[in-house]
């Protein structure tokens, strides 16, 4: 492979700009071979036994991966048609091929799936809800299987998913008595061996040796739905020290009580940990990060942290300033980042809030499931008298203001600020100035949320679809139930800058927020901010080390200010290095702050690239309009500043346009026989520009 580097895509854009150039690429420097040496003189320590990583890399290498999985284990999981299991998914995610869609009049499934290139980690993160239940369902010969209830559940797939799911629209969720029993115990006990199979098939696929070539995490997603607006939560362990049973929505209807429930189980006398990454706070109408709401279990030192079955008091009043600070406390140690993309959706941000200043943003509409002022069609579906039945209703999509709505799961109800991150990341400013405590300190990941066993899935070009009702190109390009069909996407992936491919380097990397996600591509965007950068750093053979020595990484506060100085930033990105792969548009740095007064503003800036080139894409011959880069970098120095208010930066980084999943599926069906969504005329997109988002950088106003 060559190492000669090109300084075409090193453009810049702007009177604010130093000057900038590219950075070496990352491949082209040796790995450094500390394998000899004691563990303690990493930048890791091991909490479980294995062998020390032989490519550790103290700058950091980027690591790709998805922390959203769903097999047949969860129990609204397409992979329940395919009977695709943990196994099967981790097989997946190291490149092997696993069953897939189509399936025959038996159920068989006759495809396969595979991916072109592996993941380096990957978490399964089954449902924690209804462990028992599904299994009680679907094992012969249980206690249950014979039941009313569970001969109705397997009648359909879909019948199956809303006779349980339903319990986790509730405020006050309770399991089903019939299936459980009065005190949950068989519940409890089928949930056992469906939850050891995760564990142990995390353990069977995660590469101890010095070659590290692959990482598994423990997992499960918390899944509640109160209102059908959106809070759920994957809880990510460190290493093989779990809970017992996974501490579900049923057991902790807040995220308050989540964390409130996992502490006593998994910490530091036990050598567990845990984070919490929310996914999906478009669909949250407002409900997945408020502080607003209080009850019995908002006080963070509550010791009722009972992991028994008994419904707790779930009285709700307005919080006060002190439960608020709590709460934000408590999310700042067990929350460090969240879900920006996945196949739901896009959670950057979204134009038109009324409270939040800032010219309209184009690439907010980049797979965006919902827009102010637009009345969707809302499906719901219900299940009456054993029988699954649709419900359609209208609904315009308005702002929540000070309050939470419903429904934001079928597409319903109000929009928050704290439901896209820009906005949220503002309001955790806000929340600084008020309360002392910011409410919304979070780094980004991207993931899938496949729901058939196929982790980093994310093909535009041959996307198989996540969820039930996608098998096909025909049912892919219909509207379906929960964001799937035309209104869904491939997903995103999750990427971590990392000194190693391990559980510990990679959860490291997690908690100190220097993650990154992306819409699909493998894009390695990196941010670091100073107060003294060169201008023509990006041109250093040790651009990195000088980034890490007198600056910080994404994820981080931003040192003391130096005399009158203002915020230097490096803003770096490599293209997805595959053949076929996209080459980069442009770079561009986010900046929110609030001002004395607590108005919130955002300002985007283009610091790298020629997003005015023409780049485009001839859907017809399917080809690019321009070649775009392999790598960008630009110096940015804030010529706003202004040290007396609270801002945060964080790095955007675009591909040029490429053809969406639709458009390939469109191509596949013959001609006479296609949807309206292929028409020139539709509105859906044909054309998309993918992107990759670090975690953002925090400036705090104090003393020189």
């Amino acid at each position: 492979m060559s190492r000669k580097r090109s300084n075409a895509g090193c453009l810049l854009a702007g009177a604010v700009l130093a000057l900038a150039g590219c950075g070496p690429d990352r491949a082209d420097r040796p790995a450094v071979d500390s394998s000899s040496g004691p563990v303690e003189s990493r930048l890791v320590a091991y909490t479980e036994e294995r062998e020390p990583c032989a490519n550790y890399t103290p700058q950091r290498v980027a690591l790709f991966g998805d922390l959203h999985v769903h097999t047949a284990y969860s129990f609204d999981a397409a992979a329940n048609s395919l009977e695709t299991y943990p196994d099967d998914a981790h097989r997946f995610a190291k490149g092997e091929a696993i069953p897939f869609f189509p399936v025959d009049e038996n159920g068989r499934p006759l495809g396969t799936a595979q991916l072109s290139r592996p993941l380096d980690f990957v978490s399964i993160t089954d449902h924690g809800e209804f462990l028992g239940e599904r299994a009680l369902c679907r094992t012969q010969g249980s206690p249950r299987y014979d039941s009313k209830f569970c001969v109705a559940y397997r009648n359909t797939e879909r019948q199956g998913m809303l006779m349980l799911g339903t319990i986790l629209d509730m405020e006050n969720p309770q399991r089903l008595e019939e299936l459980c029993g009065d005190d949950d115990a068989l519940c409890r006990e089928y949930a056992r061996r469906p939850w050891q199979e995760m564990i142990a098939a995390a353990e069977n696929a995660y590469d101890r040796s010095a070659t590290c070539a692959f990482t598994s995490l423990i997992g499960y997603e918390y899944t509640g739905t109160p209102g059908l607006s959106n809070i759920h939560r994957n809880v990510i362990f460190r290493n093989n020290n779990v809970p017992e049973l996974p501490v579900s929505y049923i057991e902790a209807p807040t995220d308050q009580r989540l964390w409130q429930l996992l502490e006593p189980q998994c910490n530091d006398s036990n050598n567990c940990s845990f984070i919490t990454i929310p996914h999906n706070s478009n669909l949250a109408n407002g409900r997945m990060f408020s502080l607003l709401q209080g009850g019995k279990h908002s006080d963070a030192h509550d010791e009722d942290h009972d992991h028994g079955n008994t419904p707790a008091d779930h009285t709700r009043h307005r919080a006060t300033d002190d439960e608020q600070r709590r709460h934000a406390l408590a999310r700042q140690q067990n929350e460090p980042v969240m879900e920006i993309f996945q196949h739901k959706g896009n959670s950057e941000c979204i134009n038109g809030l009324s409270s939040i200043f800032g010219a309209p943003d184009e690439h907010c509409e980049f797979e965006q499931v919902r827009q102010f002022g637009e009345t969707n069609q809302v499906v719901e579906l219900r299940i009456e008298d054993s029988q699954l039945k649709t419900i359609m209703s209208e609904v315009l999509t308005d702002e929540c203001g000070d309050d939470t709505g419903r429904g934001g799961m079928v597409g319903g109800g109000c929009v928050a600020e704290t439901d896209f991150m820009r906005s949220n990341l503002l309001r955790g400013l806000r929340d600084e100035q008020r309360l002392g405590v910011n409410s919304a300190k979070l780094g980004v990941i991207g993931s899938t949320d496949t729901h058939t066993s196929t982790p980093g899935g994310v093909s535009e070009t041959n996307w198989g679809g996540h969820v039930s009702g996608e098998a096909t190109p025909a049912e892919r390009l219909q509207p379906g139930l929960l964001t799937s069909g035309i209104d869904g996407n491939p997903g995103g992936l999750a990427g971590v800058w990392a000194v190693e491919n391990s559980r510990d380097a990679i959860f490291d990397a997690l908690e100190r927020r220097e993650v990154f996600g992306t819409s699909g591509p493998r894009i390695k965007p990196r941010l670091f901010a100073g107060w003294g950068y060169d201008a023509d750093i990006c041109n250093a053979p040790d651009m990195i080390e000088q980034a890490f020595a007198n600056g910080v990484a994404m994820g981080a506060d931003m040192g003391a200010r130096a005399d009158d100085s203002s915020p230097v930033l490096i803003a770096y990105a490599e293209a997805d290095s595959a053949p076929d792969a996209t080459p980069l548009q442009q770079l561009q740095i986010i900046k929110g702050w609030v001002d004395d007064e607590g108005k919130a503003y955002y300002k985007i800036f283009t610091v790298a690239g020629t997003p005015d080139k023409g780049a485009g894409m001839d859907s017809a011959a399917d080809a690019r309009l321009d070649q775009g880069h392999s790598r960008l970098c630009g110096v940015f120095k804030d010529p706003e500043f202004d040290p007396t208010h609270s801002a945060y930066y964080y790095l955007r980084a675009l591909e040029n346009p490429s053809p969406r999943w639709s458009f390939y599926d469109c191509m596949r069906i013959p001609e006479e026989q296609r949807p309206e969504v292929c028409d020139d005329t539709s509105d859906v997109a044909k054309v998309i520009q993918e992107m990759a988002w670090t975690s953002p950088i925090w400036y705090r106003p104090g003393p020189n």
